[in-house]
């Protein structure tokens, strides 16, 4: 929350702990991002693509997720993210 930059190639990561039911917003949180919404085994379920700044609707991730990874709007496209692609990192297990 109240970020105003996020530089390119740069993101945040959630660990939820375990798979549960996720939701996020964009109350103050000034920039577009693009939310990937992951499984335990690191599988994007669903990418919220272009997310309206300031806004308080909820962005459901429609099935438990374990993780969500919040990046600067257009980089999931640019990169190809979309469900079923498979997100490596090191707190992300196999």
């Amino acid at each position: 929350m109240f970020r105003r930059e996020l530089a390119a190639d740069h993101g945040m990561l959630f660990d939820f702990g375990g798979e549960q039911p996720v939701s996020m917003w964009m109350q103050n949180t000034y920039v577009s991002l693009d939310m990937a919404f992951i499984r335990a085994d690191g599988t994007v379920h669903r990418v919220e693509e272009r997310t309206t700044p300031l806004s308080t609707r909820a962005i459901d991730a429609g099935v438990n997720v374990r993780y969500v990874l919040e990046v600067p709007a257009g980089t999931a496209a640019r990169i190809g993210m979309k469900r079923g692609t498979k997100i490596r990192h090191e707190i992300i297990g196999d």
